[in-house]
């Protein structure tokens, strides 16, 4: 099957976040991108993509339908990663974040479905759907979220809305769509919040680590090169539509604890790891089964954990 896509025109919202600009950068040599981003984590701006060609840069809100109408006009591919995330933000502004995930979401499928012929709508997702724990956990698992009233877990549920609005459109109106559920995405160019960030910049100062709790949370840890290839065979594949991926590397698995030690052990660095209060709910146990996307998509991910945290803590040193 050919899996390239090229000669399109490939609307991201979001695109100036962090993985939507790690998405450009593999697809914008030969494709239309339009980016439609209220600019707020922008990771795009400051990069060698900022002046291509092929790049158009919209800078416009997905609450806002007539502005999202006009850009996704004429679009082939759509890739939806625009949404509230970072547990403070979500913590601090619940309310946003059920507006921006489920309405703005709501906007740009009905604007697909109005304004172009679009060959496949990818939706941006969460692996915290699974709610507290997740071991192994598949795409048909059912999702379990936290208590009602716990700021956390306005985004998970905003999140899962998505999913279900997404193949919704799918089955009512034809509408290609897919969904991706990244869990615990990291790596060069990352903007807001994000463990990985944090630690590997502190102990590239020598700063203190601070981990929240005793550090016996389960994670794995996927670097943003594998989980743009999870997203660009998601685009690409017959298969996928219809469908809802899990995009993550299970055998890149960690504790906190164990990463901030890994962090300081890999990095040569002389930071000390501290140990606080959790700020919120949190979740205990997180790994992907990615069975599906494999065997679908023939999606692996390949970039090991002590790998990545090299090529990240290179980004930042430069």
């Amino acid at each position: 099957m050919n899996n390239k896509i090229e000669g399109e025109k490939i609307l991201i919202t979001g695109g100036a976040g962090f993985i939507g600009t790690a998405l450009i950068r593999t697809l914008i040599a030969k494709n239309e991108i339009v980016v439609f981003d209220n600019m707020r984590r922008d990771a795009l701006s400051g990069s060698e993509l900022s002046s291509h060609s092929n790049l158009k840069t919209i800078e416009g809100d997905v609450l806002d339908r007539d502005q999202l109408n006009k850009a996704i006009s004429g679009s082939t591919y759509i890739v939806h990663c625009a949404g509230i995330a970072g547990i403070r933000t979500v913590v601090k502004s619940p309310t946003l974040t059920m507006r921006v995930n489920m309405v703005g979401t709501a906007n740009v499928l009905a604007a697909a479905v109005e304004r172009c012929e679009a060959k496949r709508v990818v939706c941006f997702s969460t692996s915290e759907v699974f709610g507290e724990y997740a071991m192994g956990a598949v795409e048909t698992d059912k999702s379990v979220i936290g208590a009602a009233g716990e700021a956390r877990w306005t985004y998970a549920v905003s999140k899962l809305a998505e999913e279900h609005l997404a193949m919704a459109y799918n089955r009512e109106f034809g509408l290609p769509t897919s969904v991706v559920r990244p869990f615990n995405i990291y790596g060069p160019g990352q903007v807001g919040e994000g463990a990985l960030r944090t630690f590997i910049k502190r102990a590239l100062r020598n700063e203190p680590i601070e981990v929240h709790g005793e550090g016996t949370q389960i994670r794995a840890w996927c670097y943003v090169d594998d989980m743009v290839e999870g997203t660009r065979l998601t685009m690409a594949h017959p298969k996928a539509i219809g469908e809802s991926f899990n995009i993550g590397n299970h055998r890149s698995v960690e504790t906190i604890n164990g990463l901030a030690n890994m962090v300081v052990r890999v990095l040569h660095s002389k930071s000390e790891i501290r140990y606080i209060e959790r700020p919120s709910a949190d979740v205990e146990l997180r790994i992907p089964s990615v069975g599906k996307a494999r065997e679908l998509l023939g999606f692996e991910a390949r970039i090991g954990l002590e790998d990545g945290i090299k090529r990240t803590a290179e980004y930042y040193r430069k």
